[in-house]
């Protein structure tokens, strides 16, 4: 394959992996449809965050197997099952809503969102994972596009919806069913991972004197190790064994580490690859050229590189036993958890305060108010993604900082979303806690992929990438349950069964209250987790100096 046939490849693998992520964020759509299915299903403020959690569950809880599945057997068959997981999802919502009130039982509309969930994690870890694996020097760059995407999924689809048939809940769940389907099912075809060339790696002293003889080989043995079978690139490459070169058609047959070399594989809690480093592995620090990203992160921090490493790899239950991990897990939790409980809910806050600030609105007109709420959330995380991803390689690339202070910033948006929702009262005014929550959970997962590679390897991506997304499931559905447990609280209910809530801000403000307090926490925990690095970076570097002196 041709230099310009590979980036051709790339480009259109990076486009289908958008496309793909577009039809994976419709999970928070949520909100501009979860009100009017719950009125005429009859269901409880609870009852509806509780369908909502099992969506939030569906695409974390899934991580894992999912992530091993991309992982072992390429993105594509994660890809086409979630798109079958995500048709068949929403169909049944449809055919809730179309049958009634007391038709489904609220346990099967909680498997149905599940699956839709599950559908939206299967497709997306096999677009990231394409993404990443195609642009090794440029990651935050490269998946920022298809992490954008998944943010502008829901006004996307709510903007069809306004347009093609608006104030019909019944089509809407209708087009999120068939389009979700044949959008990721057609893309998953384009999906391609282009094996990528590795440069030549410089013999330090200790490995040349090492080595063996140089000897002739028969012309034979060289012919049958080009008949070698090539592994399919993105799929995992046993543990015990290392390539020792990769060529433009993929990577050579792999040769057991010998005594000597095994020895240098970095020690988990002694060698650690800077953040700077390359997704793909490189032998050294000169498989890198002049004019490549990484070339000049690794000349401007060649003290923090180990160049005689491997690239890190760590993976699984050996991920439990790393800070870095808790210190993700935990951070992703609190705030992706406060971010979910006002995209889940943004709906339901539109409804308080317009029924508390003009009784006579009527129910298209709110509904309508809802897309908005929905729309700017998913434009602002959009932007938030995109500049989170672009932002975080030109931070570690320009600035030689770390990729945590983007979720610094996250976390101070998120503590200011919450002060906002405490204080607005006016409903005209709710577009700036749309606009401010969009854009720090869309800071949030922009750069929480690159983050997950740099800290673990890109080897076990998806699967890492699995764990750490168990986080919210605790934290997001604490905060939701809240939510509808503290807006049921301030609830009437007339006598057709039909609930509302005239408080207006007070009918939700407790939750609020509690998401800011886990918003400062995670502003804490940020600032905690840049000194720690940092500390544990130098402290690193200066082991490498005596290493060298040594040598």
């Amino acid at each position: 394959m041709g230099s310009s046939s590979m980036q051709t490849t790339r480009i259109v693998s990076v486009i289908a992996a958008t496309i793909i992520s577009l039809a994976c964020g419709t999970n928070y759509v949520y909100s501009a449809w979860a009100p009017e299915f719950a009125a005429k299903l009859g269901l409880s403020k609870t009852e509806i965050n509780l369908i909502g959690v099992f969506a939030n569950l569906g695409m974390y809880v899934s991580g894992i197997p999912v992530g091993l599945l991309v992982d072992s057997r390429g993105p594509r068959p994660g890809t086409i099952l979630g798109s079958i997981m995500l048709g068949v999802g929403y169909f049944f919502q449809y055919r809730a809503y179309d049958s009634g009130k007391g038709a489904i039982g609220v346990p099967w509309l909680c498997v149905s969102s599940f699956l839709t969930g599950a559908g939206s994690c299967a497709a997306f870890a096999g677009s990231i994972k394409t993404s990443a694996l195609n642009w090794p020097d440029h990651r935050g760059s490269a998946t920022a596009f298809p992490l954008a995407a998944f943010g502008l999924s829901a006004f996307f689809f709510a903007t069809i919806s306004s347009w093609a048939f608006p104030n019909n809940t019944s089509d809407f769940l209708l087009l999120l069913s068939t389009g979700t389907f044949c959008m990721v099912f057609v893309s998953s075809f384009a999906l391609h991972v282009v094996p990528q060339p590795a440069g030549y790696s410089a013999i330090t002293p200790r490995r040349r004197s090492a080595s063996n003889p140089l000897h002739r080989t028969k012309s034979g043995d060289s012919k049958h190790s080009n008949k070698q079978d090539l592994p399919e690139p993105g799929r995992l490459l046993s543990a015990s064994r290392t390539p020792m070169f990769s060529s433009q058609y993929g990577e050579a047959k792999a040769e057991p580490l010998k005594h000597d070399e095994s020895s240098k594989v970095p020690n988990a809690d002694t060698d650690e690859p800077s953040e700077t480093s390359s997704l793909m592995s490189k032998s050294s620090s000169n498989a890198s050229i002049p004019g490549d990203d990484d070339y000049h992160d690794r000349s401007t921090k060649a003290k923090a590189t180990n160049h005689d490493s491997p690239h890190v790899d760590i993976r699984g239950l050996a991920l439990l036993r790393r800070i870095e991990f808790w210190q993700l897990f935990i951070m992703l939790g609190l705030l992706c958890g406060i971010g979910l409980m006002t995209i889940n809910n943004i709906g339901n806050d539109a409804q308080a305060l317009w029924s508390h600030y003009d009784d006579s609105a009527k129910p298209g007109f709110i509904q309508q108010q809802q897309l908005i709420h929905v729309s700017i959330l998913s434009v602002c995380s959009f932007l938030g993604r995109l500049t989170s991803g672009v932002g975080s390689d030109l931070i570690v690339k320009k600035l030689h900082a770390s990729r945590l202070w983007c979720l610094f910033l996250s976390s101070l948006l998120f503590g200011l979303a919450q002060l906002t929702a405490l204080n607005i009262e006016q409903p005209h005014l709710l577009s700036l806690l749309s606009a401010l929550t969009g854009l720090a959970y869309g800071f949030l997962f922009g750069v929480y992929p690159s983050l997950v590679a740099s800290k673990f390897g890109i080897a076990g991506l998806s699967q890492n990438w699995g764990f750490i997304t168990l986080a919210p499931v605790p934290f997001g559905q604490l905060f939701n349950l809240l939510y509808g447990r503290i807006y049921d609280a301030h609830s009437t209910i007339d006598g057709d069964g039909a609930r509302d809530c005239p408080d207006g801000r007070f009918c939700y403000a407790g939750a609020y209250w509690l998401t800011f307090a886990a918003s400062v926490l995670g502003v804490g925990l940020s600032l905690w987790s840049i000194r720690w690095e940092s500390v544990r970076s130098r402290s690193w570097a200066m082991k490498q100096v005596g290493r060298e002196r040594q040598a």
